[in-house]
């Protein structure tokens, strides 16, 4: 696929260099060339030129691709872009917006015959995973498929876990109530085989149901608890999300050193309160009662400013700590400070564009923190070769653990003896760069 991507910044680079390791054809585009340099270890195209301009736009072939994408830090900017990109001949567009308006249904077709096909928020799709996280309070991340028929979900289990130091070869895994598709230890992804088992200290990744949850996470030694009090700091679009879309019984203090911005949400949000000060200094905390909150979420623009006050709040005592961590190198960094939850935009708007560029019947890919992989939703269609056979004897690619499928409905676990039919969704792990070899299996 031919992708045009307007949009040198955290999400741009991020997104060529996902859809470069899939062998397409990328050209990345900046107005301000300083966003094009140290790239060229990368195997796409940089052009410097103005995504607003139809000289630069045909000069970078936008008339030939099939996917124009926009992601600059400007809305205006990028339905501009794509505006004219679907005048000029692209195929397919793509913006990045901050106006939530856009995104209701009954938009979807007007901004259609603009021609913009596609609208993404990043910081909505952000808030979103917080308020889930906030919701489901034992897990590191909670990812529903087929409106919540199958589940993945990740915990760190310690040693009062069931079930450390189990082999899997052992058939202590063999029911159909959780599938362990992947344990991540240190820096190491492993896809579990006969001798593998569990350690302390391992994150887990399960694919289960609704109605085995609370078997998951009895048998992962956590502890269902009540979120009510909860600190956020830093009073960005994240956090108003989060504020707007939580249910009401939940208290919400919001930390914010800028003042004007205060005053701002104080009229956004009237039934916040909202607290000018900087949460760095650990005093405001202290006088804030981050010794009673349930939870504390750190939103600020400086990924280093919320894994440290995320680590301050721990050693008060919350529980549920989460931090947005923009710089992917920190990932690991805020699993070993034992960080809650993770949020990253860059990995967020990926996943959603990613999706858009598989020629399967994809339903929905979702990115993992921390590990380099996805879960990918997609339909077992007539005479694909993943129906021909059981699990067992398909051959799957070493890096592709096949956890549940939904048919007629209805969620179940794959075992190898499972026979995928016709039709069946089917919930796929993938480690590393295997997405593509999924349609060997799904054509």
């Amino acid at each position: 696929m031919r992708i045009l991507i307007a949009g040198a910044g955290e999400v741009g680079r991020h997104l060529a260099k996902l859809l470069a390791r899939e062998d397409h054809n990328i050209t990345l585009m900046d107005a301000d060339s300083s966003r094009l340099q140290d790239l060229d270890m990368y195997d796409f195209m940089t052009r410097e030129g103005n995504p607003t301009s139809v000289h630069d736009l045909e000069d970078c072939g936008v008339g030939r691709v099939d996917l124009f994408i926009a992601v600059t830090p400007y809305e205006s900017i990028n339905m501009t872009a794509c505006m004219i990109a679907d005048n000029l001949g692209a195929a397919k567009t793509l913006a990045r917006i901050d106006n939530y308006e856009y995104l209701l249904p009954k938009n979807k077709e007007f901004f259609a015959r603009l021609g913009v096909d596609y609208l993404i928020y990043p910081e909505v799709l952000a808030s979103q995973g917080i308020v889930e996280s906030l919701r489901k309070n034992w897990m590191r991340q909670y990812l529903p498929f087929c409106n919540g028929e199958m589940i993945l979900l990740s915990v760190k289990v310690r040693s009062n876990s069931e079930i450390i130091n189990k082999q899997f070869i052992s058939g202590y895994f063999n029911h159909d109530k959780y599938r362990i598709v992947a344990i991540k230890r240190g820096n190491r992804t492993i896809l579990p085989k006969g001798h593998d088992q569990i350690l302390s200290g391992d994150i887990v990744f399960f694919i289960t149901n609704e109605e085995n949850l609370d078997f998951v996470r009895l048998q992962a030694g956590k502890e269902d608890y009540n979120i009510k009090e909860v600190i956020i700091a830093g009073g960005t679009k994240i956090a108003q999300k989060v504020v707007q879309t939580l249910p009401s019984h939940y208290n919400v203090k919001i930390i914010e050193p800028d003042r004007e911005l205060c005053i701002a949400l104080s009229d956004k949000l009237p039934n916040t309160l909202i607290i000018n000060s900087d949460c760095r200094d650990v005093s405001v905390l202290e006088n804030e009662g981050i010794d009673t909150a349930d939870a504390f979420v750190a939103v600020m623009p400086n990924s280093e400013a919320n894994l440290l006050t995320c680590m301050v709040a721990k050693r008060y005592g919350v529980k549920k700590t989460i931090a947005e961590v923009e710089n992917i190198d920190y990932f690991n960094l805020a699993e070993s400070m034992d960080i809650s939850a993770i949020v990253n935009k860059k990995t967020i708007a990926a996943s959603y564009i990613h999706q858009i560029t598989l020629n399967l019947d994809v339903l929905n890919v979702r990115t993992l923190y921390s590990i380099d992989a996805e879960v990918v939703e997609l339909i077992a269609r007539e005479g694909s070769k993943v129906t021909r056979d059981i699990v067992r004897n398909l051959r799957l690619p070493d890096n592709v653990n096949i956890g549940g499928i939904i048919r007629n409905g209805r969620g179940s676990i794959v075992n190898g003896n499972t026979h995928i039919m016709p039709n069946d969704y089917v919930i796929v792990f993938c480690k590393g760069n295997t997405t593509k070899k999924l349609e060997a299996l799904f054509k």
